[in-house]
Parts: C-alpha cells; structure tokens; sequence
C-alpha cells in the first residue's frame, strides 16, 4: 500500500488516502494519474515514513513545487522553515532540561509549565 495526496490549484491538500502500489498500473496508468482522473484534482505520492517529500502530508499542508516536498503549516509567526527538513523551528532552541516549555510568540521565548 502506498499513501497519496491530493492537492487543489494553490497546492494546499486537501486529502491524504492510502491507495494501490505505486508501482501497479491502474488501466494502463500511474496510481497518481489514475487518481488525478478519479477525483479532478492533482494527486501526489507522499511517504508515511518521510522517504520522499521530506514531510508526509497532510491536510492544510503546502506542496512545495520546487522543493519537492510537503511543508506543515506555519505554527507560530516567529518560526523560521529549515529549507533542508522543511520543517518549522523556533528561532530559540528548546531548552534541554527535565522541565516542560511552550513557546510564547509574543515574548518570542520558551516559558516553563508550572503545574498547579
């Protein structure tokens, strides 16, 4: 089994299905054809283990032509995308302690959960 997404005309996805193969023909064509004809709308392979297209899809994630990869959506304002990984991180590292953090965006800083 392989995994696909399907992505509308601004290459946001908009839906993730597990599907054939990608090497089995569905009538003569790709799975990713087969499933563009299907649905109307453009469907690519995407990887569950992050094999290909750095990221596995889904949904609200953006196609990235050039990369060649899925790209999460932006959680935070101050978060920066590491063009290798295609992932966001934080401008600060998260601190490497026991304790437990969130990342305020308005400080622009982790701030540690103190339990009640």
């Amino acid at each position: 089994m392989a995994h696909y997404a399907f992505v509308n005309e601004d290459n946001i996805v908009v839906n993730v299905i597990t599907g054939v193969d990608e090497n089995n023909l569905i009538e003569g064509l790709t799975p990713e054809e087969h499933y563009s004809n299907l649905h109307g709308l453009r469907c690519i392979r995407t990887s569950y283990n992050s094999n290909i297209r750095k990221n596995f899809a889904g949904i609200n994630y953006y196609y990235d032509q050039d990369k060649d990869a899925f790209i999460p959506p932006k959680p935070f304002n101050r978060f920066i995308l590491n063009e290798e990984t295609c992932k966001w991180e934080s401008p600060i590292p998260y601190p490497l302690d026991d304790k437990k953090y969130i990342w305020n965006d308005n400080k622009g800083e982790w701030e540690e959960i103190i339990p009640i």
